[in-house]
């Protein structure tokens, strides 16, 4: 249920009506338009007398919410959410770019694809450290020693960290080492570990499940958002249908969908999704003019010899170029986007192309 205030209420009333529902043992969210605030209740609703509640001083109605998903409802939160992530600002008029290889590997590799994405305008650096695998005789990641590194890194070139945790025990170590957490497809509905991220504080990047539905992946917010971490955004990466042309099957529609039923920002991922190197940017593209709010691309800086997902990663010189043609398609649909800065980025991109050489994985 939400509260509806009259406008321009003063503070003493909305006061008032927090501390009655917290009374109740209830939760209050506030958000406050340019006219109105609307106060969200999360809690058992029973708890209230209704009819009181609207008689009190610049109560306008109550507004019940029939979704399972209540925080991240517009009805509560009209408004876009622009988070704020130590000057970073996701979700609003600039487009964000995140970009950085599959899995953490060496110290060298990280700081080519860094040095190469951060001259195309990027600001956060992803990159795996725990890597859930399908087969536990795959490169499972470097763990804490690729979070040093990834921090590191990003120090060095004035980057964000963003990361993949996958479980709640690995949760105040790595909080020591990056700035947002990501929960990726095969945990988006672990509870116990949304909970945990909830509580940290942190900043979160949420990926819709292989097979999760819209409504599903709102309501796994719940357990972020209901512990007053309100940093949250939504990643679609694919789901998995009958198609096997693809990696996943990249639900587009999926962006103007929870754009109009969520204020979280949307990021999409086309690597995840593509599965192969050169359907990422038609992908990439087609997510931008769709209305995302950015994209997380994987770069290697030889993906022939990459340890994991080797197919889908793109070459810093691949990634620059895609970065240009994005940068086309926001000019059209009014979105700004950062300047790559060009003589860095030929250096870059001078001192990436020699690892194209190395020896493929086999």
């Amino acid at each position: 249920m939400i509260i509806v205030m009259k406008p321009h209420v003063g503070s003493a009333d909305i006061a008032g009506i927090k501390q009655v529902l917290e009374a109740k043992g209830l939760q209050a969210h506030i958000s406050e338009g340019t006219e109105r605030t609307i106060i969200g209740v999360v809690g058992d609703k029973t708890r209230l007398n209704q009819e009181a509640l609207l008689m009190m001083p610049g109560v306008e109605k109550l507004v019940p919410i029939m979704a399972p998903y209540k925080l991240a409802s517009r009805t509560f939160h009209p408004a876009n959410t622009v988070l704020d992530i130590k000057g970073i600002k996701i979700g609003g008029q600039e487009f964000t770019q995140m970009a950085g290889p599959c899995s953490v590997e060496s110290y060298e590799q990280l700081d080519t694809v860094a040095r190469s994405v951060r001259a195309c305008g990027v600001r956060i650096l992803r990159g795996g450290a725990y890597k859930p695998r399908t087969s536990p005789y795959s490169f499972q990641g470097l763990e804490q020693e690729g979070l040093r590194m990834l921090r590191e890194v990003a120090d060095h070139y004035g980057m964000l960290v963003i990361s993949e945790i996958t479980s709640e025990i690995d949760l105040e170590n790595a909080a020591q080492y990056i700035d947002i957490v990501q929960i990726g497809a095969r945990n988006s509905q672990n509870f116990r570990l949304l909970s945990a991220v909830g509580r940290s504080g942190l900043p979160c990047l949420l990926k819709r499940g292989f097979a999760e539905t819209i409504d599903e992946l709102l309501t796994s917010t719940e357990y972020i958002l209901s512990e007053n971490n309100s940093q949250l955004m939504l990643c679609e990466r694919g789901i998995r249908t009958f198609e096997t042309a693809t990696r996943s099957t990249l639900d587009l529609s999926a962006v103007p969908v929870l754009k109009e039923k969520t204020h979280l920002p949307v990021i999409v991922d086309p690597s995840h999704a593509a599965g192969k190197a050169s359907l990422v940017g038609p992908l990439a593209l087609a997510a931008a003019a769709a209305g995302a709010d950015g994209l997380i691309i994987e770069v290697h800086p030889n993906p022939k010899c990459a340890l994991s997902d080797a197919a889908q990663q793109l070459t810093p010189e691949q990634y620059a170029g895609l970065s240009r043609q994005v940068a086309a398609i926001c000019q059209v649909v009014g979105r700004s986007y950062p300047a790559a800065d060009e003589a860095a980025l030929t250096a870059a991109l001078a001192q990436a192309r020699p690892q194209l050489n190395g020896v493929p994985q086999v």
